[in-house]
């Protein structure tokens, strides 16, 4: 049995509990909080969406003694907020809801991305409630209620009292700086970009993004001890460069600047590959090689489109910088991890990753086609194992 302290709704509460009890039965069972609903207690239905330190998290897949000094808030909790007043009442207008089951996790979610972005279209609506899933009411209603606050001037000038984002502190909690709510400016988020400070990689640079046609994009820079001519070689071969980024693998050959493969991640319980078509552009005055791709997951019926840019800038004496950038938007119930900070943080190790490869194969002098050995497999996917383990409250091991 474990003692945790989480402050659930502004309330300070102690209890026991076994370690494997989850947030949501936690709540439901301990606190008598059933406005957080249990459905696939998977984390794909949404169904028990609550606010962990600000950031939405999937109470059923979530450990309640990694929530220690947590400040937890479930739908009850929002009562009072003015922009979850509003959309009440535009889920009531709009016939947004029929059962009713899924509406407090699509209500809790719909601030959230209300909150987070200054437009919304519908489409870019359907995209990021694609991780909410409703069983009644065929989507139109919540879009268009959601769409109708969003553009409500009236609720926008409304600030709410959510200021940071992040998962639940977890056993360090004393070491680690709570939510501050003694300020109502609603803030976008931002993410510190991490350091990649290991040999070869010489003033990484990390830039995340969130475009205007909501595609997460990061950028990050790093320098090879080689010259551009025996990088670029390496580079503009797409068989040798999906050998080098870490759950990419293409079918066979390009042909006519057409590939197809398989991206394979794993995110805790979830494990999904995506089988994608694309192109791979080569840019030879600019040393430019751009791949894209479209691609499907069957298991868990989502789409990810992405494009991965790799630009080489000659630095002379036998060096090259590698401009390397990713972008991505993601539909589906996998939508939920398509956050900018989780993206940032799985791109940032796979970028590592990938320049650790590439200067494997350049050392090696081996201009055939290295294949990744299986722990840099398995390196992969324990990044978005703990990755989404973070995101989801959890305490990493």
């Amino acid at each position: 049995m474990n003692t945790v302290d989480i402050t659930v709704n502004g309330a300070l509460r102690q209890a026991t509990i076994e370690p494997r009890t989850s947030l949501a039965d936690f709540l439901r069972d301990n606190l008598s909080l059933t406005g957080t609903h249990l459905g696939c207690e998977h984390g794909i239905c949404g169904a028990c969406t609550v606010l962990i330190n600000g950031e939405i998290s999937r109470s059923c897949i979530t450990y309640a003694v990694t929530c220690d000094g947590a400040n937890i808030q479930t739908i009850e909790g929002l009562d009072d907020d003015p922009l979850m007043e509003a959309l009440r009442q535009a889920f009531s207008e709009e016939h947004a809801l029929q059962c009713g089951y899924c509406t407090p996790g699509m209500l809790i979610t719909a601030r959230d991305v209300i909150a987070r972005h200054e437009q919304l279209t519908h489409d870019t609506i359907r995209r990021h409630m694609s991780g909410n899933l409703c069983r009644c009411t065929g989507y139109r209603g919540i879009v268009n209620a959601i769409a109708r606050v969003a553009n409500d001037a009236a609720t926008n000038q409304q600030e709410s009292p959510i200021t940071t984002l992040g998962p639940a502190p977890g056993p360090d909690k004393h070491d680690q700086t709570g939510p501050d709510t003694s300020s109502n400016t609603r803030a976008r988020p931002t993410h510190a970009p991490e350091t990649l400070s290991t040999p070869p990689l010489i003033n990484p640079i990390t830039t995340p993004t969130s475009t205007p046609d909501d595609w997460l994009c990061v950028q990050q820079k790093f320098s090879l001890p080689h010259p551009l001519s025996k990088v670029w070689a390496l580079v503009s071969d797409p068989e040798r460069v999906c050998d080098a980024l870490p759950g990419i693998a293409l079918d066979g050959p390009a042909i006519d600047g057409n590939v197809r493969g398989k991206a394979a991640i794993k995110l805790g319980p979830i494990a999904p590959t995506f089988a994608f078509t694309g192109t791979y552009q080569i840019e030879e005055n600019d040393r430019k090689a751009i791949m894209t791709g479209d691609g499907n997951d069957r298991m868990t019926r989502s789409r990810v489109k992405g494009r991965a840019q790799t630009q080489l800038i000659d630095l002379g004496n036998e060096s090259t910088e590698v401009r390397f950038e990713i972008a991505y938007v993601m539909s589906g119930p996998l939508a939920q991890f398509g956050r900018l900070g989780l993206v940032q943080d799985l791109i940032t190790r796979m970028t590592k990753r990938f320049a650790d490869n590439v200067e494997t194969a350049l050392s090696n002098g081996n201009d055939a086609h290295t294949p990744i050995p299986t722990s840099l497999w398995q390196g992969w996917w324990l990044t978005c194992y703990h990755a989404a383990r973070r995101l989801m409250g959890r305490k990493n091991t």
